[in-house]
């Protein structure tokens, strides 16, 4: 699978990071670090620790990777888990990290299908 329709399967805008990025090839060495970015898990592990303030930095995280490498599919639910937790409660996160951890697999996805 090409970086092209990568971005494609997962739901992203693979024009949109390319203007910011010039160069495919910059835009896969960054995609292909993701796998091994830890904010996912850190979040997880947070949120079966009931640690909102952890929680929130994982989410926070997240967010940013996401934006920075155009991943439209997810970071909308990152941003919106960030917000919820940045308020210091739990209170309608779960709904929120479900859909942030379905996204998150979606993703994974099709970077592992990159030739």
């Amino acid at each position: 699978m090409t970086l092209e329709e990568c971005y494609a399967r997962m739901g992203a805008n693979y024009e949109d990071v390319l203007r910011r990025f010039y160069k495919p090839e910059m835009i896969a060495r960054f995609v292909k670090l993701f796998p091994a970015d830890n904010s996912f898990q850190l979040l997880k592990d947070a949120m079966a620790a009931g640690d909102v303030k952890e929680a929130f930095r994982a989410a926070h995280t997240l967010k940013g990777v996401c934006l920075n490498l155009g991943f439209d599919n997810l970071s909308p639910s990152a941003i919106a888990l960030t917000e919820i937790l940045r308020k210091g409660t739990f209170e309608g996160v779960a709904e929120q990290y479900a859909i942030v951890e379905k996204e998150y697999a979606k993703t994974l996805d099709a970077i592992r299908a990159l030739d």
